[in-house]
């Protein structure tokens, strides 16, 4: 077959796969914004659920944003005040610790018990071994640059971790501030027939996500709240601390809890920190929670927010982990939450039609 203008479709398909490859990687350059843009958007839409229930009573929406995020901001404010000079007091008494800590697992006993216990490894000679490794490496002064290296990297790190807060801080209130007009400008870009339904299906779908945020937040309050109870009562090290250590990995969808309690029963496992028993323990409860969220308290909060199958629900989080990280394992059960919304409420009506 003979192409007509093979210059011209050539250039054309040339230049169709440049701009495509620009997008990619415009894209992947843009991905850290478009990260915060995403991290953001996903809060906002959890904020909406208190704002519309504000609405429903009479508030006007401008009063209504004003009320729940003063709210938000007063309650982060006491958590603050309430939370950090704790954790800041135990993580210094950690840090002081640190040299007994070392001084115990480098004792001659621990050394000679471990001799013991495994009398064909030379315990001695890997102990020399260390030691000597040890002082090479802060008498060499190219790995103490390294180390210097590593630690100003580190900072950075802190630093930019502290802008991207600020950063989806001041996205999600204006995104609060606007999610209806931005709702209005997406619908106008729907053909008029199919407006009212796919408001409808936007609608449902932003509540879901809502539901959700509020859900999974809650969770991990639960969780949070209760570890520093049973921490503070079986005497395990730096409650606090190991508190909110559950708290945060909680708000991660089904391996945050897991991998929460893993930390903490491996802290209390630290010689002059905690005890095997205290350890067991703490193994034991956290068994337990886990068993009591996953039958009670997840089904009882997530039940309105998604309806998402047990299988689903596992390869979305890891497909999502494993494509933008944490913020990926946390918009993916609404994600495929949403997806199964379109899927019920319009790909099947359109196949039944045919």
């Amino acid at each position: 077959m003979k192409i007509q203008n093979a210059f011209r479709v050539a250039l054309a398909g040339t230049l169709g796969v440049g701009v495509g490859l620009l997008i990619l990687s415009s894209i992947s350059s843009l991905s850290t914004i478009l990260t915060y843009i995403g991290a953001a958007l996903f809060l906002a839409l959890g904020l909406e659920p208190a704002v519309g229930a504000l609405e429903r009573r009479g508030l006007p929406r401008w009063a209504a944003i004003l009320v729940v995020i003063t709210g938000v901001a007063a309650l982060a404010a006491a958590l603050v005040l309430a939370v950090v000079p704790i954790i800041v007091d135990q993580v210094t008494q950690l840090v002081e610790e640190i040299p007994n800590i070392v001084e115990q697992v480098n004792s001659v006993d621990w050394i000679e018990r471990l001799q013991e216990q495994f009398p064909l490894l030379a315990i001695d000679e890997i102990s020399a071994q260390v030691s000597a490794g040890l002082t090479d490496f802060f008498t060499n002064p190219d790995q103490l640059s390294e180390l210097l290296g590593g630690v100003w990297q580190v900072a950075i790190a802190i630093g930019g971790g502290i802008f991207a807060v600020v950063i989806v801080v001041i996205l999600t209130l204006y995104f609060t501030a606007s999610l209806d007009s931005m709702k209005r400008a997406t619908y106008q870009l729907v053909p008029a027939s199919k407006r009212a339904r796919f408001a409808d299906l936007t609608e449902q779908i932003t509540q879901s996500v809502g539901r959700y945020v509020i859900g999974q937040v809650t969770l991990a309050a639960f969780n949070g709240v209760l570890s520093f109870i049973f921490l503070s009562i079986i005497g395990a090290p730096f409650p606090a601390v190991l508190a909110f250590v559950a708290f945060m990995f909680s708000l991660v969808p089904l391996v945050g809890t897991l991998t929460g309690s893993i930390i903490i029963v491996l802290v209390c496992l630290i010689p002059g920190l905690g005890s095997p028993l205290t350890a067991l323990v703490a193994a034991i409860y956290y068994l337990v929670y886990m068993q009591v969220e996953a039958y009670l308290l997840s089904p009882r909060v997530m039940n309105r927010a998604v309806k998402v199958p047990g299988a689903l629900v596992v390869i979305a989080a890891l497909a999502g982990g494993s494509l933008l990280g944490i913020l990926g394992a946390l918009i993916a059960i609404p994600v495929a939450a949403s997806a199964l919304l379109i899927i019920k409420q319009v790909v099947i009506p359109r196949q039944n039609e045919r």
